[in-house]
């Protein structure tokens, strides 16, 4: 349901991710009186503050998602969450049509090769797993649900980075636990890489700015990205 002519704008963003914080803000500065809600996951335990409102946990898929815009009275639902989360980008376009709210996607392009990467393009996280050669060190960059696919490499090293504690025990047989954010210059994240002696990064080509800095950084030092692409 749409709100009233008279009625306050209001702005949904799907987030989690650093364009829809740097949107979040820039929406709170531009247009005041209208109501800014970001909606998170919930994965990560504390995340960077907000500009605006923001709401946490799932919505119960398309219909809870569309009751939430109609009962909200949201005017315009932006999708900025990761280009990998394809089922609340999927959930997105149905829960607005089913509310009658207008869309917009904010996806951010994939990354381009450049000169001096060296790059093992595959399609799925199971061709990434086969493709470690025996004995590798590997930044396994990926988000903690993935982590499980790779226990079978026992012959690999896995240098393994995460905001947050695990709950559980990581399944992985050998294995280095970094707690922290991604570094955000390549410098940083040369310092990591040396200090673990990496020889290969394992990620999903996720696009933007914020986890950029791996990807220079191996380049610099002329280490191999096995680089898991987008379906279409």
């Amino acid at each position: 349901m749409l709100a009233s002519a008279a009625s306050p704008e209001i702005i949904l963003i799907l987030g989690g991710t650093r364009e829809a914080a740097d949107l979040a803000k820039e929406l709170v500065a531009s247009k005041p009186e209208t109501r800014i809600i970001t909606s998170l996951a919930g994965r990560t335990k504390e995340p960077a503050p907000l500009a605006g409102e923001v709401r946490t946990g799932g919505f119960g898929g398309i219909e809870g998602l569309a009751r939430y815009l109609s009962e909200n009275r949201v005017t315009q639902l932006i999708d900025a969450t990761h280009p990998f989360a394809r089922q609340i980008s999927a959930n997105a376009v149905e829960a607005a049509k089913q509310a009658g709210v207008p869309l917009d996607i904010c996806t951010r392009k994939p990354w381009a090769r450049q000169p001096g990467d060296t790059w093992i393009e595959v399609e799925t996280l199971e061709q990434a797993r086969d493709a470690i050669p025996p004995r590798a060190r590997v930044l396994l960059a990926l988000g903690s649900q993935h982590i499980g696919l790779f226990a079978s490499r026992e012959d690999v090293h896995f240098v393994v980075r995460m905001i947050d504690p695990p709950e559980e025990p990581l399944e992985l047989p050998d294995h280095a636990l970094v707690l922290g954010r991604p570094g955000d210059t390549p410098t940083v994240e040369t310092m990591l890489l040396i200090a673990h002696s990496i020889t290969h990064i394992v990620c999903r080509n996720s696009g933007g700015k914020a986890a950029y800095a791996k990807i220079e950084a191996a380049r610099d030092l002329g280490l191999s990205v096995i680089m898991v692409g987008r379906k279409a």
